[in-house]
């Protein structure tokens, strides 16, 4: 069964009903799902993913042992310590622990990337695309929370925080985006879902 085709249909009998932030965001995924512009990168990315002699660290990153990806599960150490960094940036009496939080998401990211890489390298072409856009994303969230660090560290909470705020918008697309090409999957493997 052709999965796009079912989700296609899916989509335009449930996009009938959704607002229409919601219809945007689905046809824009729609038509990023079907543009073939990156293509050639991605088939190069790929092949060079696959080519790494990971060996059994492969299927470590995968996650084969715990039986599914490892990937959200490393993210939620970036995710959650950015997340609680603006809410303790809003509240009074923060101190340092922001600037704290800020550093442990930053070092969470290579262990998440790296898994996330290992998994993109097997996807299929609707799902890669996809998936290089929530790694674009990932890049501007980690440039975001680095500037945000430097200028904490430099004694600028202000400009600290506002880019703390663009980076935690960066990651709010890129879970979007991530989330997208985990329903994929789990349809494509599934059209009955």
């Amino acid at each position: 069964m052709n999965t796009h085709a079912f989700d296609t249909s899916t989509q335009s009998r449930t996009t009938a009903s959704l607002h229409p932030a919601s219809t945007w965001w689905l046809t824009t995924l729609d038509r990023m799902e079907r543009s073939t512009v990156a293509d050639p990168a991605i088939r190069v990315l790929q092949r060079g993913i696959r080519s790494l002699p990971l060996g059994e660290v492969r299927a470590l990153l995968r996650g084969r042992p715990m039986g599914h990806p490892v990937h959200p599960l490393l993210v939620q150490v970036p995710i959650g310590c950015w997340l609680s960094a603006a809410v303790l940036d809003i509240v009074p009496g923060g101190g340092h622990a922001p600037t704290t939080l800020t550093a442990v998401g930053l070092a969470g990211v290579a262990p998440a990337a790296v898994a996330g890489w290992a998994d993109w390298a097997d996807l299929p072409p609707e799902q890669a695309r996809v998936g290089l856009a929530h790694a674009v994303s990932n890049v501007a969230a980690v440039a975001f929370y680095a500037a945000s660090l430097t200028a904490r560290l430099r004694h600028h909470p202000t400009k600290g925080k506002l880019w703390s705020l663009g980076g935690l918008a960066a990651v709010a697309v890129s879970g979007a985006l991530g989330g997208h090409v985990a329903y994929r999957q789990a349809v494509g493997a599934n059209p009955a879902a």
